[in-house]
């Protein structure tokens, strides 16, 4: 083995075997910030289910009603509001978590999902009608973006009643 084998051979791994190893390394790095990304939106769905479950458990409430039920009684309306705050909280942590500006499809596609969700909710009229208190304290883009979705339920509600 002579020096010239080896001054080869390090050429031969600087200009093929680091950047091989550099796209390899960001290629793994992609993968795992992808899984992570999963992960976070897989426990975030597993924390709606069973928010739902708490919903069904309640059915006095009528949470999925989407005229509510204005003869609740006191200790019905703070289930009521604590059952909301959990939706709020679970929102907000998507928001926080899955929503950017600037989103790749697979980040958009997680999002549209919950941006679902928080439309659906938002026709609630007894949801939207609790919404200032829930977003007390809550993170103000948050807070802008549901009270932007709320407005437009809100404007879709009453053009359907006009066309009604």
């Amino acid at each position: 083995m002579t020096v010239e084998f080896w001054e080869l051979g390090s050429y031969i791994v600087t200009v093929i075997g680091l950047p091989m190893a550099i796209l390899v390394f960001l290629y793994e790095q992609r993968k795992e910030r992808e899984n992570e990304e999963e992960e976070v939106y897989q426990l975030l769905s597993d924390n709606y289910q069973d928010f739902l479950k708490v919903a069904l458990e309640n059915p006095d409430l009528r949470l999925f009603s989407t005229d509510g039920n204005p003869s609740l009684n006191e200790e019905q309306k703070e289930r009521l509001l604590i059952i909301f705050s959990m939706l709020t909280s679970l929102f907000e942590r998507a928001y926080l978590l899955l929503h950017e500006e600037d989103m790749a499809p697979k980040q958009a596609r997680r999002w549209n999902s919950w941006e679902d969700y928080i439309l659906e909710w938002c026709h609630k009229p007894h949801f939207r009608e609790l919404l200032p208190k829930l977003l007390i304290g809550e993170d103000p883009s948050f807070a802008a973006y549901i009270e932007k979705m709320a407005e437009q339920a809100r404007t879709n509600a009453s053009q359907s009643i006009k066309v009604d």
